[in-house]
């Protein structure tokens, strides 16, 4: 039954997909030109050509160009959509992890102390609405490297769901559960690696997985703002190139890399669900 629903919906997404597709393609046709502007009227500042969004058809030769030789360097101004993927990547990992060492400890500790839950909790609630871009200005002013300035906002994107949901998860664990790990005579230490984490690791991989996706939208428009290399800077370039193939091309990666992560994240939080 399930394989069934999965089929259908695959189908139809296809028929979507194909619809979409082909209602952009032929209802995106520039215009004939009525008017042949001279070279003079040009000159003495006649109308332009307005530019239009590509057509699927002109973005999919682009991107079959692209992807045969997706890791070139020439320079810092041209480089691979591969290379710029990967830099992104490796900023998104590195504040991720680092947000990930820090949040699921602290999310313990305050899932597990009511104490500290009532201490944190207003720092946590004044600091976690406040837009990671917001930090970008600040950081670049201690840090002095736009590098290490976007891993810094992306820890601070990630932090919060994943501190939020893994001291939900704690909380949430069965007092019987821990009760009968006390029976059991478990340490503390044990009691949390062989009850809590097992049975709050559900709700602390939805929180990751929360945080994966706010930080890929987060590094982009990080590098926009800070220039250098990236997704985020690829796709502003290409805009003041005025190449909206190049941009409609990138903005396509960017769904298609963030779509990967999350399934990465998904799986993993598959392998970790329990029934009672």
């Amino acid at each position: 039954m399930l394989s069934s629903l999965n089929a259908k919906a695959a189908i139809l997404s296809v028929v979507m997909l194909a619809v979409f597709l082909l209602v952009w393609e032929f209802g995106n046709q520039p215009p004939e030109a009525k008017v042949n502007l001279s070279e003079y009227e040009m000159l003495m500042g006649g109308s332009e050509p307005q530019a239009r969004v590509p057509n699927p058809s002109e973005i999919w030769t682009l991107a079959v160009d692209e992807l045969s030789h997706p890791f070139y360097d020439k320079g810092p101004n041209d480089k691979g959509i591969g290379l710029q993927l990967l830099y992104s990547i490796k900023r998104v990992m590195m504040g991720y992890i680092l947000a990930a060492l820090i949040a699921i400890p602290v999310g313990f500790l305050i899932g597990m102390s009511p104490l500290m839950h009532k201490a944190m909790n207003p720092f946590i609630q004044v600091l976690k609405p406040i837009s990671p871009l917001a930090w970008m200005p600040l950081a670049l002013f201690i840090l002095k490297d736009s590098e290490v300035s976007s891993v810094f906002v992306i820890f601070i994107c990630s932090i919060w769901p994943m501190l939020v949901n893994t001291a939900f998860g704690v909380g949430s664990v069965k007092r019987d559960w821990i009760n009968i790990a006390r029976t059991h005579e478990l340490g503390a230490i044990r009691t949390a690696f062989l009850v809590i984490l097992p049975a709050a690791a559900p709700t602390i991989l939805t929180g990751m997985r929360i945080s994966i996706g706010i930080a890929w939208l987060v590094i982009v428009a990080a590098e926009m703002l800070v220039g250098g290399t990236g997704i985020g800077y690829y796709v502003w370039n290409e805009w003041n190139n005025l190449d909206l193939t190049a941009v409609v091309f990138s903005i396509l990666m960017i769904g298609l890399v963030g779509m990967i992560l999350d399934f990465l994240l998904a799986k993993a939080t598959q392998l970790v669900q329990y029934q009672e």
